[in-house]
């Protein structure tokens, strides 16, 4: 027998469906502030890069610097998952808020990336518990398209926030930037007062069989960091890439924008088509379109530009919950870690190879990375058809522990 901690059957009253919809808007409400605040700097990179007299491949470093902490999300995880309750997931949207705020302040390269770490490390925290209490909050029912849901206010929250923050550099200056800390300081309250609480992990648990559970884990943070590479270099790279064309500051953050809030599509349909037609076909179509998408963005202008960075969004971010998903499921008493692996750990390995593709881009220009991040999402395709059928079972569990 599987020694998965026991979800609570969710009762199928009207009232107790609403209460678990109405936590859930809560948590995706807060993942819309929290993913807000720790990825909106690509909309205001490049009026960065001119404030601190930094080149175009610079631009890969300080991603790097906001998205490594993301690494560390496997360990949070541990602890997560250890405590239980909601505050590390409400510390977390704290720091990344609080960092948010003060990249205005980044006087120097220094500071700049010291106020990225911030963000990087409340990211860390954030992550791992909220994924692990939207999964515990619905129990069995529709887990991909609940995941969806919660995910969705990350995506909106990536999406909006590039926009805002720019048009707020552009008519107030960087300075500014700390008026996107307010919303979340109002939220809190809220959120300390009716986000459900993770379950405590017991000593009674098994400890970890990572022999078991190594190879699942090897596939799934290979797959799910060459994801990682292709979703942050676009956002990395298309707004440099618009402004060196002549484009605005505020056009190029629109269209990291519309990838990310377009996107919300690919993650709603991404959860439900997994959860009726298999985890598999979902994991492969997304990247082997996605890899196809991504191109057009070098070579369209006008109308077709935005319909392909719509596209693009859909199709990158439709595997987002089935990953999730899968790391949870490889992980079954440890939750918050198997979300760690799958969303922290692998985001982290994908800020590295932004940052390793710095050097590419200093010698060969933007156009040529994005097409390189391209043939990125054919690998990903292959290491799915190759998955262990285990892994893409939906609603499969207890992958590490079970007997």
């Amino acid at each position: 027998m599987s020694s998965q901690l026991s979800v609570p059957a969710v009762p199928a009253t009207p009232g107790a469906t609403d209460r678990i919809g109405s936590r859930l808007a809560l948590l995706s409400f807060g993942h819309f502030l929290n993913d807000g605040s720790a990825n909106y700097l690509p909309g205001i990179l490049p009026a960065i890069l001119i404030a601190l007299h930094q080149p175009a491949a610079a631009a890969g470093s300080f991603m790097a610097a906001l998205l490594i902490g993301q690494a560390l999300q496997p360990l949070t995880g541990i602890l997560s998952d250890r405590v239980g309750g909601r505050n590390v997931m409400i510390i977390g949207l704290l720091l990344s808020s609080l960092g948010g705020a003060l990249l205005g302040f980044g006087h120097s390269v220094a500071v700049l990336v010291l106020f990225l770490l911030l963000i990087g490390v409340g990211n860390a925290l954030y992550h791992p518990q909220a994924l692990a209490i939207v999964r515990e909050l619905v129990g069995h029912r529709k887990q991909g398209l609940s995941l969806s849901a919660f995910l969705v206010g990350g995506e909106l929250g990536r999406g909006a926030f590039p926009v805002i923050t720019s048009a707020i550099v552009v008519n107030l200056g960087l300075v500014w930037l700390w008026l996107m800390a307010i919303p979340t300081l109002v939220a809190i309250p809220f959120l300390r007062r009716f986000s459900p609480a993770l379950t405590k992990r017991t000593g009674k648990a098994k400890p970890i069989d990572w022999r078991v559970s190594r190879g699942p884990m090897m596939y799934l943070v290979a797959f799910s960091s060459l994801r990682a590479f292709m979703t942050y270099g676009v956002v990395t790279y298309m707004p440099v890439l618009w402004h060196q064309r002549g484009g605005s500051l505020v056009v190029g953050a629109a269209i990291v924008t519309t990838v990310l809030v377009i996107g919300i599509i690919g993650n709603l349909s991404g959860g439900h088509l997994a959860d009726r037609y298999g985890r598999r076909p979902m994991l492969i179509a997304s990247s082997v379109l996605s890899a196809l998408v991504l191109p057009l963005l070098t070579v369209t202008a006008g109308p077709l530009l935005w319909i392909a960075a719509g596209l693009l969004g859909i199709t990158l971010f439709a595997a987002g919950p089935t990953t999730v998903l899968i790391g949870q499921d490889i992980f079954p008493d440890n939750k918050s870690l198997g979300s760690g692996i799958a969303l922290g750990l692998t985001n982290g390995i994908g800020a590295l190879l932004v940052f390793a593709s710095g050097a590419f881009v200093a010698g060969s220009g933007i156009e040529h990375i994005l097409w390189a991040i391209a043939i990125c999402g054919l690998i990903a395709a292959i290491l799915a058809v190759f998955m262990p059928k285990k892994m893409t079972d939906s609603h499969r569990v207890g992958l590490s522990q079970a007997s």
